[in-house]
């Protein structure tokens, strides 16, 4: 359908890393305007695989992937983000994760601890959609601009490029939650549900309250997920070039799944610390009405954008292990392919004098 190494028939393998395998084939011969022979990878497929890989099956069921990673996750762990954008918002008041969940409990109650579930669910669900969706689509885009060589010889640079291009328009479907959720967790009394924040938001600022935190939003999940998906797909990579004592494809699926949880929860360590400057600053200017971002940081200051950032790794290293993991799971379940680490191409290895 594509011609491209991505979008031939890919090998299933359960709760391993999407990489994509890289294999000489030959394609009939072309002469449009002169141009040689064009050589391409193809990935071996199984024959219990639903669907070709780049398909647009595989990219909308890749979608629902992401719906269900990002949307059950982030709404799992909404206790600890309340407490971390309170410590972002209000240091003074919230000290530390336990002081927070201790004057939290004492004040609202342990519900109180739910605030903001129903925008965390739909926002984050929104934005799993995209994030994980396109990037299998960007990752096929600009695989076949760049050809098969180039394709492993620079997949890292593929991996960044693909998830930035996919969170940019992640971000835009995440910003009116994000900017419900931020205010119904920070700012007591001012609403208590979605049903309530929303016209009360819109009656106040107008359609401008929840678009004002995305490019804020921009500077924090791009980078964010930049990290989780070039690290997370390294890593496992890495992890069995070194660590594994046998190739993936003798591993167990539990041996799977306990690489895929490690490297994501990695890849969710970096994740967090390049992010959370930009994420304390949604955390305030959704809480303020009027404030620019640039306000925001310069009141905040070096060591004011560090707060809950503790918190926040412990949130971020877990989500991101889980996302991975019910990701995968979605693939398997949907029999997707499941292309194998990426391998040197022949031809490349020739041009190397690693082959004869």
């Amino acid at each position: 359908m594509y011609p491209t190494a991505l979008t031939q028939l890919a090998r299933s393998n359960p709760f391993s890393a999407p990489l994509f395998a890289l294999q000489k084939v030959e394609e009939p011969r072309q002469n449009l305007q002169g141009q040689r022979t064009r050589r391409l990878a193809a990935a071996a497929a199984d024959e219990g695989d639903s669907c070709e890989f780049g398909s647009q099956k595989y990219f909308v069921l890749c979608g629902f992937g992401g719906i269900l990673s990002c949307g059950t996750t982030h709404t799992a762990v909404v206790p600890l983000d309340l407490v971390k954008c309170r410590m972002q918002v209000d240091p003074d008041k919230y000290k530390s994760i336990a002081n927070g969940f201790t004057v939290t409990v004492r004040e609202d109650g342990v519900r109180g601890l739910a605030k903001g579930w129903a925008p965390t669910f739909i926002g984050y669900s929104m934005q799993g959609l995209c994030k994980f969706g396109f990037y299998e689509v960007f990752k096929v885009i600009y695989s076949d601009m760049l050809g098969e060589e180039k394709t492993y010889q620079w997949r890292t640079s593929l991996y960044l490029a693909a998830s930035a291009s996919a969170e940019f328009f992640a971000d835009i479907a995440l910003a009116p939650m994000e900017a419900v959720k931020v205010r119904i967790q920070t700012q007591p009394g001012y609403a208590n549900t979605l049903r309530q924040c929303v016209p009360k938001m819109f009656a106040e600022e107008g359609l401008w309250a929840f678009y004002k935190g995305v490019v804020p939003l921009w500077m924090r999940q791009i980078p964010y997920t930049m990290m989780k998906f070039a690290c997370f797909e390294r890593t496992v990579e890495m992890l069995y070039k070194y660590v594994v004592p046998k190739p993936r494809s003798e591993c167990s699926k539990p041996e799977q799944l306990v690489v895929t949880f490690v490297a994501g929860y990695i890849a969710g360590v970096f994740c967090a610390i390049v992010s959370h400057p930009a994420d304390s600053v949604v955390s305030v200017l959704n809480k303020e009405k009027g404030s620019t971002a640039f306000q925001v940081l310069k009141r905040l200051g070096p060591k004011g954008v560090w707060k809950g950032l503790i918190a926040r790794i412990i949130m971020i290293g877990t989500l991101t292990a889980l996302q991975w993991f019910i990701y995968d799971s979605v693939k398997v379940y949907f029999r997707l392919p499941r292309p194998p680490p990426p391998e040197m191409p022949e031809s490349l290895k020739k041009k190397l004098g690693l082959t004869e």
